[in-house]
């Protein structure tokens, strides 16, 4: 694992966008594609922007697949994760050679067989993802299933993670956050080739702490991070402050 950090989420998510942007234009000259996986919420704002304005990515070679979506959640809802990369990333970019979406209004467990189906198919070259404030990993809230070789799979959404998306505004409630949602599990994360992890403010400070100076834990699902051969985490001075007791 190396750690960057940032003085602010802005610089971070360029900088997070910038190695993004050349992992993909690596795979592309390689490969003639690259199989991609894109994270959703705040943490990832400024990194998709990044990604939007590389004119050099040739979109055309690119493939996608995302992390996680809420079961029963509409594509027209506030929260969707459908509804965030299509409106802040698909529909700014040229057309990709494939996208894959998870549906949650579909069947949950024929929609895990369908996206297991498709990602079984490609080796991953870049994996964008974040950290929740309860150490989570995509919707892998602890303990995390570090076993499983399902490659999406339906898990139960903690109270601290509702919290975290209410007080994020995507939801004015607790009881309106879904209590399951389909998810890429642990396993299939850890197969990218790349991983990038940003994790920007001062309320995910205790659960980087957490994944990044403790031992490998599903408690703390994040922490598996630490096993991969090539995961770069951006934090700022806000999320790494437990890490060395940063000061502005």
């Amino acid at each position: 694992m190396n750690i960057h950090i940032l003085t602010n989420k802005n610089i971070l998510g360029v900088y997070a966008g910038e190695n993004a942007a050349e992992s993909i234009k690596k795979a592309i000259k390689s490969n003639g594609t690259a199989n991609i996986i894109l994270a959703t919420g705040s943490s990832q704002f400024e990194t998709l922007n990044y990604l939007i304005a590389d004119k050099e990515i040739e979109w055309s070679k690119v493939r996608m697949f995302h992390l996680d979506e809420y079961i029963g959640i509409n594509q027209y809802h506030k929260a969707s994760f459908r509804k965030y990369l299509i409106e802040r990333f698909l529909n700014k970019v040229s057309p990709l050679m494939e996208t894959i979406l998870i549906n949650g209004e579909n069947d949950a467990l024929e929609e895990c067989k369908r996206i297991s189906n498709l990602i079984m198919k490609y080796s991953i070259d870049v994996a964008l993802v974040g950290i929740g404030e309860n150490g989570h990993l995509a919707f892998n809230d602890p303990p995390a299933d570090f076993e499983t070789e399902k490659p999406f799979l339906i898990v139960n959404l903690n109270n601290e993670c509702k919290q975290q998306q209410v007080n994020e505004g995507w939801f004015n409630e607790l009881n309106e956050v879904p209590n399951q949602a389909i998810s890429m599990s642990i396993k299939q994360i850890m197969k990218s080739k790349k991983i990038i992890c940003s994790v920007p403010d001062k309320r995910k400070a205790i659960a980087v702490e957490h994944c990044i100076k403790n031992q490998v834990s599903n408690l703390f699902p994040a922490s598996i991070l630490q096993l991969h051969p090539s995961c770069d985490i951006y934090l700022d001075y806000d999320s790494a402050s437990n890490l060395f007791n940063l000061k502005h």
